[in-house]
């Protein structure tokens, strides 16, 4: 297993990221409601998981059959509290583990 990747994120409310993980295509909504930080990702253009909740160290996408190569989780850096739009440049850290999911 690789080292896990950070993905750098900005303290906006909302906002949309394009990485390349495991030679793929993915992007990110990341957005803030009033009941926590939530997240759709996309891979390769196509919808493979929405409206997830952001939990500090739960897996994002958690299953191998969504054909997503890897795993995202938010790390508190600070403690073990849920990632809030406002730390995301510093305390909360967004990371991707190839083969995570199972």
């Amino acid at each position: 297993m690789t080292d896990p990747v950070t993905i750098p994120l900005n303290a906006t409310p909302r906002q949309s990221v394009t990485v390349p993980l495991s030679g793929s295509s993915v992007e990110l909504e990341i957005y803030q409601l009033s009941t926590g930080l939530f997240m759709d990702v996309y891979l390769s253009g196509t919808l493979t998981i929405a409206g997830v909740l952001c939990q500090d160290r739960t897996w994002i996408i958690r299953k191998s059959c969504y054909g997503f190569p890897g795993d995202l989780s938010f790390v508190d850096t600070q403690g073990s509290s849920d990632p809030d739009y406002t730390g995301l440049t510093d305390r909360y850290v967004l990371i991707y583990q190839e083969g995570q999911n199972v």
